[in-house]
This record gives structure tokens, C-alpha cells and sequence, in this order.
């Protein structure tokens, strides 16, 4: 006792003196502290020094990844056997020249006789050895009904659809006709874009493809097949024409997709598999791989509301391989601003290169996955692909099967280092684990709040419920600033409480001057929300292991890198040792690699979010104005509290807290200032707002063919908030309101606007569809024939009541021929839907017969039928709206939405 006294009391004089370093015994234990024992405060400079470095890396991650594109090659350059994006760029700048090109119209007759005559060219230029054939296919009338995804309870039929085929293979070799790899791209566009990105550009790169591959397909082992289709922005149709009508499809052994979110900028692999054959050996080769499991994991959960011709090969055709899009300036998908002027240089290039080497790979490769997507006695979930690159140079890919290995031995060393760690520590150490994990809550708490609370707000004081769209920086302002205060508030909270438990804890557990008590719990506490945040990506680790998410080696990255660090640079192999500040060096070396793997990923999937608020309200007027600040909000306040965690730690003992808020609050007062004041409008010429101007003829409700229709012009849009300065501007006449729900079949809108001045002329009654009922049969088991004449229009949807009925079948009335068979049939909110587009000579009598279900309801509020027609034509008043439409706003176009005139009529229950 008298030895600690005058130890205690030699600690407390050296310590009045500012020394730092400090032996005691206790029970005859050494307990060294390097603690500045006055007040154990790190300079706000390093703070401050260590966010700038940190946030500057990020930022210099993300433009090498994503925005570092290869030069363009011109036709010299590249040889024979290279890609020129010059000699592709001509191809995209020649078809984008055409206009917007949609199914059935003379503008798709002109790109689809320019990729034929550009194929044909190809083939009389290929090496003698090399055999180039070109089909035109014409596709006869189908039905595709795809089991998941944006098409469930659809069946989407097609008629009268051609096709640009090019297959390429050496001419000596015969048996390289067996096996083929498909890549397909759609020519088609959507009625309001003359499509440079979606899909002019991966039409452009696939010509330069097949003259690359048509000088070097001699020494290949198979052949490669070019699938120009059309009907893809209709529902897949041009992919579904040729893998089941084709005479090619049975060779095909892989499909590439190319895609297009946006318009240019680096390609990337947003879907791999089923077999992970395809993604192993792009790694294997690609210049300047690009691809990220998590874009994957995104698109098929239905975050995405999207699909692409790839689903139809996995579904349909049962085959494995890759999809690629452009995902740059998503804000530009169908509408007017996808033009070749927003076309990055570099794009083409970058896609062509990586796709020519990978097809030269494989076409030689001696060994080739079988038919089917996976082989029948492998587990597939487990055979599955995680797949992502290192700043665009270099991809890691391993199976499924490796990481629940390397996933589950992390796990369980983790958890067994935790749980002798809370042995040896006992109850201390167990509460101290648990305050530390509520400050990790209290954080997340706080940074969704106040986010969600600026979310919420911004709509009531903003011009533009999104304000950001066309400045993405924005939102860092808007959200980030508020989610970053909000989780520095939320562990501050966390940081007190286990302070003052530390601090009870310690003065019946040591007997230590009180000064050097308070510094050595601060310490403490700094440490422990350190490991907290290792604590919390374990439990991530172990939930996405356990349900096979691909996208958990974040996790992994993000707890083993700074568990490591800690481990290095932190960890003593006594623990009457008393703690020492973090190291600089433990957050720089533990954060190195998570940044370097996810900054990147991360900043692009913001940007994609954003750019996706221009089409977010599917129905418009059917969701909140804040809803979309929500879910933006809700990304970077996650984002930012998944990633903060380890850095947070490191302020508290920092003089920088309050210079920190400081900055923040400036940061989210100049972003708010530049939003309220229209310094930054919400949408630019090069951004537009989505809208749709329709001349809509209303004619549901009757049954005979005594027409009486309403006619009106309705203007509404998918991006959030009210169209008042639109409609100030185009003034003729239209009110806008929530009063009057227009159901477009596939859709409705619940805000809009519309008018009913100048709308009779354009159009006459002898355009509406009908709908005749030709026999009901009431017996046992209801059957009703009704025949549909859709008039003059190859583009229509029709819904199905399936709450009365139970099944149908539907065929061409002028052949016979039968479309749509009896089966079981999915359905949405009650309702089958029938998707049909087809050429100009695409038929438009049909006779369909509805067997009704037993004890069926009658419910007469609710339609048997409702069938939307729609035609591509301008009238008068919709003429002079698209005129005097601002220069903000475009039409968008996507296969369920209406052309510029449309026509609605339905079929009541009891007729």
C-alpha cells in the first residue's frame, strides 16, 4: 500500500509537469502508460488534414475507375484486326441521323437497311478463310412470357419484326457451326429519342466487332453470331423472335449482351452467369475490366426497374454469359438529350477493345460450358460468380463456394478473437461492446434523421422536389452534410455514455490519479467505438454470407483491412498494458484498401440514383414528393454510416468537432442557398424533366358500337412535383389536378394535366378500337368469345380481369393462327396483361375466349377488359404543346407508355 501511495503520488507530481510517460504497480503488475495525461487532445489540423486526404482520394478513385477512358482509334491506328472507335462512331452517327426509329416505323425500315448494307460490306472485305453469312430474319408471330422481373404477369406478343444476323466463322472448320457465341444489341429505339446511347452505340460497336472478328475468325474453334434485333424496347421481342424461331439457335452456346442506362462512359458487366465460366475468362483478358457484383445483386432484386434482352437468353434459352451497359448520365435514358453530342470519347473504344479480345479468347478456347446455363449436378447457388474490379485495370472473380469458405473462416475467427476477448474482459468488456455497438445505432439513427428531416423539407420550400438532378454535387450538400452531422451527433452521444461507464468502471477497478483515470478512459472509449465499427461489418459479413449475397465482400474488405491495421499497430499482448491514442497510421493503413475497392462503386451508384429521380414516379401523382429525397437520403446516409464509422472514432479527441459542424452546416447553407435561389436550375436542356403529352380518346364504358367518345390532351410526367410553370408556359388551356385518374392500362396517372380545347380533330371515330362480344355461353363453366379490332394500330395493351377470369386464349382472327394458348397464367393486382407491337403489316383482328372462374363475383365496378390502342401521329393541339414544351422537358418513352395518341376502351363484366 505504501509503495502504490508513493507511486500514485510521484504520478501525480510528474504529470503536474506534463511528462508522459508513467510507470505504476498494482498487485505487482507493471501498468505503463505513453498517455499525455493532462488532457489527451489530438491537433483539429490532423483532423481535418486526414478527412481532406481521405475525401480527395475518394474523388481521385472514382475518375480513374469510371472516368479514365482509352484514347480513340482511328481505322490506321487500330489495323484490320483492331477497334477504331472512329470507323464505330460513323455507325452511331448514321443511324442517331435517322431520328427516333420505334417498331412499325419507316425510320427503323432505314437503320435496319443501313446495318445490312454495313454488314454486307463487312463480308465482302473478311479474310479468304474466313466465312461471313448476312440473314435478314423476318420473326412470324410469337408470345414471350418471362417468369420475373418488369414483365411478370405479362405476355408480350410480337408480329412481323425483321432482323440483321451475321455469322462469322472459319471455313475449314465444320464443326465450329455447332457452337456459336451470340452478341446482341437492338436497333430500335423509343418514339422520343433518336437513341445515341440506347443502342446506337452498341449497334456502332458490334459492326466494328464483326469486322475485327470476320479478319480473325480463321484461327477460331467456333463461330460468332451478331444479332442486330428489333422489339427490344417493346419487351424483348427481337431476342425472344430469334432464340426460339431461328435456325441459327440451337448452335448458340453463350450470349453477350450490350446495353445502355445512359449514354457512354465506361461499359460494364451489370449481370454475369448463371455459369461463371463467361466472367472468368473476360477477366482473364479485357484491357480495362469493368464490372461490379453489386450492380448485379441491385438489378436483380427489382431495385432497378429494368430488364434487357439478356433475361430472355437465361429464361428462355437457358444460356450463361454476360451483359454490358453504359450507365453514364442515366438522367438522359428515352429522352430527347440521348444524342451523340453527350457521347464520351474513349466510350467505344473502351467497350470494343475489352469485347474483341474477350471473343478472340473464347472463340479460341478448346473448352466451352454445355448448353444449358449450369451443369445439372452442380449447385448452382454456389456456383455463382462474385465478380469486381480494381480501378478499372484489374478483375477479381471467385466462386460462391470459395467464399462461404473465406467468408465463414473470417467469421469464425472474428467471432472467437471477440469472444475471448470478451472472456478475458468479462462483464466490463461485454458492456463496453454494447454501448460502443449503440453509439454504431446512434449513429445510423441520427444520420437517416437528419437526412430523412432535409428530405422531407425540401419539397415545401424548393421550386423542384429534385433540385439536384441536373447538378448531381448537390446532393453532397443537400444530404451528405446532414447525414455526416447526424452521425458525428449520433456517436458523440454513444462516445459520452460509454465514457461515464468507462469511467465508473475504472475507479473501482484501478487505482489511478484521477487526471490520468479521465485521460486513460477517453483513450478507452476511442478504441472501443473503433472496434465497434469491425463489430458491425461482421454482422454484415455474416448476414450476406449466410444469404449469398455477392456483394458481401464489401463487407469482408471493410472488416478485414482495419481489423488488421488495428491488430498491427493497436494491439498488445498484455492487458495491464493501459491504452495510447490511435495511430494516424491505423486509420490510413485500415481504410487504404476499402477505399480503393468501394469508393468508386460507391460514387457511381449516387450519381446512377440520382440520374433515375427523372423517371421515379411510375404512376405519376401515386407517390409522395419526398419520397425520392428519401431514397437518395436513405443511400448516402447509409453510405456514409457504413463508412464513417472507423474515422468518426478518431474525432472525438479532437479539438476539430466544433470547426467541423461549422464547416458541415456552410457546406449544407450554400447547397440550400443555390437550390432556393435558382442559381442552379433543377433541369437543364442537357437534363430534361420526363414528361408525356397525349392526345387521349376515352371511349370505355360502352359496348355497342354507337360511339359517343371524350376527347382531351393529357400532359403528366415521371418526374416528381407540379407542372405549373409548363403549363404557364405552353398555355392552351390546361388544368392541372388531382382529380382525374386517366388509367393507361399498364398504368395511371393521378396528377396531370389536361384540356379539352382543339381535341376533336386528328382523328376520327372509325380509329377506335372495339370490342364485340360474339357468344356467352352461361352454363356450367362460363365461356365468353370476344372479338378486338384494334384498328390502325400494331401497339397495344390489353388487360385481363383475372379475379373473374380464370383462363383465356387468344388468336389472329385472320389466320387462326393461336397466339396465346390455355395455361396457367400469372397476374398482378388482378390483372394479365397482353403487350403486343408488331410492324406495319402486323395484324390488328383478333378473337379471344375468356373462360370465366366458378362462383365468380360479377363485380360490375370493375372491368372484364381494358385495352389501350396507341397510334405515332400527331394531331393539331398535341402538335403545338410539343412545340411550345420548355426546353427543360422531354418526352419519355418506355414500352408501356402511350404514343401521342391513344385510345382506351374496356368491357364491362355483365356486358
Amino acid at each position: 500500500m505504501r509503495q502504490r501511495r508513493e507511486t500514485a503520488s510521484a504520478a501525480s507530481k510528474r504529470s503536474s509537469s506534463g511528462e508522459t510517460s508513467e510507470e505504476y504497480s498494482s498487485n505487482g503488475v507493471e501498468i505503463s502508460t505513453n498517455v499525455h495525461v493532462g488532457n489527451p487532445r489530438r491537433s483539429s489540423f490532423v483532423w481535418l488534414a486526414l478527412f481532406l486526404i481521405i475525401t480527395y482520394c475518394c474523388s481521385a478513385v472514382y475518375r480513374y475507375q469510371y472516368q479514365n477512358l482509352p484514347m480513340p482509334l482511328t481505322a490506321e491506328q487500330a489495323g484490320k484486326r483492331g477497334f477504331s472507335e472512329i470507323e464505330a462512331f460513323k455507325h452511331v452517327k448514321a443511324l442517331t441521323e435517322v431520328g427516333p426509329h420505334p417498331v412499325a416505323s419507316e425510320a427503323l425500315n432505314l437503320a435496319l437497311q443501313y446495318v445490312l448494307s454495313a454488314c454486307q460490306t463487312i463480308k465482302s472485305t473478311a479474310h479468304w478463310e474466313v466465312e461471313v453469312e448476312v440473314d435478314l430474319f423476318h420473326s412470324k408471330s410469337g408470345a414471350n412470357r418471362l417468369i420475373s422481373g418488369l414483365f411478370t404477369g405479362k405476355t408480350l406478343v410480337y408480329s412481323d419484326l425483321s432482323h440483321v444476323v451475321v455469322r462469322i466463322l472459319p471455313k475449314y472448320l465444320s464443326e465450329a457451326r455447332e457452337q456459336s457465341i451470340l452478341v446482341s444489341s437492338h436497333i430500335d429505339t423509343v418514339f422520343s429519342t433518336a437513341g445515341a446511347g440506347d443502342c446506337s452505340s452498341c449497334i456502332g460497336v458490334m459492326l466494328e466487332l464483326a469486322r475485327g472478328i470476320s479478319q480473325w475468325a480463321h484461327g477460331l474453334k467456333k463461330s460468332v453470331i451478331f444479332l442486330f434485333n428489333t422489339g427490344e424496347e417493346e419487351g424483348l421481342n427481337g431476342a425472344h423472335g430469334f432464340i426460339t424461331q431461328h435456325p441459327w439457335r440451337k448452335t448458340v452456346r453463350m450470349a453477350i449482351d450490350l446495353e445502355a442506362m445512359g449514354i457512354g462512359g465506361m461499359s460494364s458487366i451489370f449481370q454475369a452467369g448463371p455459369h461463371p465460366w463467361a466472367i472468368e475468362n473476360f477477366a482473364l483478358v479485357a484491357k480495362y475490366p469493368s464490372g461490379q457484383v453489386i450492380a448485379q445483386d441491385l438489378f436483380s432484386s427489382g431495385a432497378i426497374k429494368s430488364a434487357t434482352d439478356f433475361q430472355v437468353y437465361k429464361e428462355v434459352a437457358g444460356l450463361s454469359g454476360l451483359d454490358f451497359a453504359f450507365v453514364d448520365n442515366t438522367a438522359v435514358y428515352h429522352t430527347k438529350n440521348d444524342k451523340l453530342e453527350l457521347l464520351k470519347t474513349g466510350s467505344l473504344q473502351h467497350l470494343g477493345e475489352n469485347m474483341l479480345a474477350f471473343l478472340l479468347h473464347v472463340g479460341a478456347s478448346s473448352h466451352f460450358p454445355g448448353g444449358n446455363s449450369t451443369e445439372a449436378e452442380e449447385d448452382t447457388s454456389n456456383n455463382n460468380a462474385i465478380y469486381f474490379d480494381i480501378l478499372g485495370t484489374y478483375m477479381v472473380v471467385y466462386r460462391q463456394k470459395f467464399a462461404n469458405i473465406l467468408h465463414n473462416s473470417v467469421i469464425m475467427q472474428s467471432f472467437l478473437i471477440w469472444i475471448t476477448s470478451l472472456v478475458m474482459g468479462g462483464i466490463p468488456a461485454a458492456a463496453s461492446l454494447a454501448l460502443s455497438c449503440l453509439s454504431v445505432l446512434l449513429l445510423w439513427i441520427f444520420a437517416l434523421s437528419f437526412s430523412f428531416l432535409v428530405a422531407y423539407l425540401l419539397p415545401l420550400i424548393s421550386s423542384s422536389p429534385v433540385p439536384y438532378v441536373s447538378s448531381p454535387w448537390l446532393a453532397i450538400g443537400l444530404f451528405g452534410a446532414p447525414a455526416f452531422l447526424g452521425a458525428l451527433t449520433g456517436q458523440h452521444f454513444g462516445y459520452l455514455l460509454l465514457q461515464k461507464y468507462l469511467l465508473n468502471s475504472h475507479s473501482k477497478r484501478r487505482q489511478l490519479p484521477p487526471i490520468i483515470q479521465a485521460a486513460v478512459v477517453k483513450l478507452e472509449a476511442e478504441r472501443w467505438l473503433y472496434k465497434a465499427g469491425s463489430f458491425q461489418w461482421l454482422i454484415l459479413l455474416t448476414l450476406g454470407n449466410y444469404f449469398k449475397i455477392g456483394s458481401s465482400y464489401l463487407a469482408l474488405v471493410w472488416l478485414v483491412s482495419p481489423t488488421f491495421a488495428y491488430g498491427f499497430f493497436e494491439a498488445t499482448l498484455t492487458p495491464a498494458r493501459l491504452p495510447k491514442p490511435l495511430k494516424l497510421a491505423t486509420l490510413l493503413l485500415g481504410l487504404a484498401s476499402p477505399i480503393l475497392i468501394s469508393a468508386g462503386t460507391f460514387i457511381r451508384l449516387a450519381a446512377t440514383v440520382i440520374g433515375g429521380m427523372v423517371r421515379l414516379d411510375r404512376n405519376p401523382g401515386s407517390t409522395p414528393e419526398w419520397l425520392g429525397n428519401f431514397m437518395i437520403a436513405a443511400f448516402i446516409a447509409v453510405v456514409l454510416s457504413l463508412t464513417l464509422v472507423y474515422l468518426l472514432s478518431y474525432v472525438h479527441l479532437s479539438d476539430a468537432k466544433r470547426a467541423i459542424i461549422l464547416a458541415t452546416l456552410v457546406l449544407f447553407s450554400i447547397s440550400l442557398a443555390i437550390v432556393l435561389s435558382g442559381v442552379v436550375p433543377p433541369f437543364s436542356e442537357d437534363t430534361a424533366r420526363a414528361v408525356n403529352v397525349v392526345h387521349v380518346v376515352d371511349a370505355t364504358g360502352r359496348l355497342n358500337e354507337v360511339q359517343n367518345p371524350v376527347s382531351y390532351v393529357s400532359l403528366f410526367s415521371t418526374t416528381p412535383g407540379n407542372l405549373n410553370k409548363e403549363v404557364e408556359q405552353i398555355n392552351e388551356g390546361l388544368v392541372c389536378s388531382k382529380d382525374k385518374t386517366i388509367d393507361f392500362v399498364t398504368f395511371s396517372v393521378k396528377y396531370g394535366c389536361w384540356t379539352n380545347n382543339d381535341t376533336m380533330s386528328g382523328w376520327t371515330e372509325t380509329d377506335i378500337p372495339s370490342m364485340h362480344v360474339n357468344s356467352d355461353a352461361k352454363g356450367n363453366g362460363r365461356i365468353t368469345k370476344v372479338s378486338i379490332d384494334t384498328k390502325g394500330s400494331v401497339r397495344w395493351v390489353l388487360a385481363i380481369n383475372t379475379e373473374e377470369i380464370e383462363d383465356f386464349k387468344f388468336k389472329d382472327a385472320v389466320d387462326s393462327e393461336e397466339l396465346i394458348s390455355v395455361d396457367k397464367k400469372s397476374s398482378v393486382d388482378g390483372w394479365h396483361i397482353i403487350q403486343f407491337s408488331g410492324g406495319k403489316n402486323a395484324p390488328t383482328l383478333f378473337d379471344l375466349t375468356l373462360y370465366w372462374r366458378s362462383g365468380s363475383t360479377h363485380n360490375t365496378d370493375v372491368p372484364l377488359l381494358k385495352l389501350r390502342t396507341d397510334v405515332n401521329k400527331l394531331t393539331p393541339i398535341t402538335e403545338r404543346v410539343l412545340k411550345k414544351l420548355p426546353r427543360w422537358c422531354s418526352l419519355f418513352g418506355k414500352s408501356t407508355s402511350p404514343h401521342t395518341l391513344a385510345f382506351l376502351k374496356n368491357l364491362p363484366v355483365n356486358f
